[in-house]
This record gives structure tokens, C-alpha cells and sequence, in this order.
């Protein structure tokens, strides 16, 4: 008689309430700002190198020094929208926003 071995599936959102806490709870909104700078800053190296751009080419475009490009791309600043847009204008990228409210959604071109 074989033993029942089921493992249980957890979704990730179920992983990340219980280790990181609920969301609403201020470690579990750190950790989603911060997982969505490091999206942002993977997205600028991505298609800088995909432009055949340096990061100092491209500091040179928007107006700032390599080591803000690098910052960028490392997640190791807060960036504003303002830089952002300059950042992808330059590589010549379209970016849109999405903003949900309770289960709405609502996108910005």
C-alpha cells in the first residue's frame, strides 16, 4: 500500500504573506516598490544594450553621469517619473503606467 504523498501547492502571493507579511503591511509595500525598481532597472539595462548603448553614451543623452545610469540599473536609487521618461525617450522606448484601484484597472499610454 503506497503512502499518500501529496504535496501541498502554494501560490506565490500565498509565500509572500506569510514571509514577507500582508499586503497593506509597510514590509510587504517596501518589498513590492522595491522588486518593482529592480523590474525598471533590469528593463533600462536591457534596452540600452539591446540600443548598443554605454552607460555613458547614454548618461550623455539624458544629461547625467555614468555612475546615475549604473545607480539606475542597479536598483540603488529612487528615480523619479520625470527620469524615467527622459531615460526611455532617449532610447527611444515607448513606456506606459498602470495604476489599479480595488480591482480596476486603469492604463496610462
Amino acid at each position: 500500500m503506497a503512502a499518500n504523498n501529496k504535496m501541498k501547492l502554494y501560490q506565490f502571493n500565498e509565500i509572500k504573506d506569510e514571509f514577507i507579511g500582508k499586503r497593506g503591511t509597510e514590509a510587504r509595500e517596501l518589498y513590492e516598490q522595491e522588486l518593482q525598481l529592480e523590474i525598471l532597472g533590469d528593463m533600462i539595462k536591457q534596452v540600452r544594450i539591446h540600443r548598443n548603448l554605454t552607460q555613458e553614451q547614454l548618461g550623455k543623452l539624458i544629461g547625467v553621469q555614468k555612475a546615475q545610469i549604473s545607480k539606475l540599473e542597479n536598483h540603488a536609487t529612487n528615480v523619479t517619473i520625470d527620469t524615467v521618461l527622459k531615460v526611455f525617450n532617449a532610447l527611444k522606448a515607448k513606456i506606459s503606467f498602470k495604476v489599479e484601484l480595488q480591482n480596476q484597472r486603469i492604463k496610462i499610454a
